[in-house]
């Protein structure tokens, strides 16, 4: 298992559907986007660029995609489970869902694992701007 908890093992392609509805969801919400909009605003603030997997933060402080905007926001993130995706959905205050769409994408798309941490924060700012909505302009 995995700290996003995903598997590959998802015969049911009906509660596969519900369940990418669900994080769709979570990344359209108002909650959703004003932590993807938090999380590119920490990306510009980061002075090197470059992401860890499978921790919120390290003991040197580095940090994951959630680490970086848990650490502008001034979350106490020690005593987080990077583990328990509901209580990093609930720090952050986004559907658990949310939070373990980032976990995966941040910790686990790098199948092989040669991907440098400069080339997972490029990867997930990228991913990020994708996932933020354009303002809707009055006519």
């Amino acid at each position: 298992m995995s700290r996003s908890n995903y598997s590959d093992e998802c015969d049911d392609n009906l509660a596969l559907g519900r369940w990418r509805g669900q994080v769709n969801s979570a990344i359209r919400g108002k909650r959703g986007q004003a932590l993807l909009i938090g999380i590119l605003a920490a990306f510009d603030t980061m002075p090197v660029k470059a992401l860890v997997a499978d921790s919120l933060i390290t003991a040197d402080g580095q940090f994951c995609t959630l680490g970086a905007l848990g650490a502008v926001r001034g979350i106490d993130m020690s005593n987080i489970d990077p583990e328990d995706y509901y209580e990093v959905a609930k720090a952050f205050d986004i559907a658990p869902a949310l939070a373990r769409e980032i976990v995966w994408y941040n910790d686990e798309w790098d199948y092989y694992g040669k991907e440098t941490p400069e080339q997972r924060f490029s990867r997930m700012r990228e991913w990020v701007l994708s996932k933020i909505k354009e303002p809707a302009h009055s006519v």
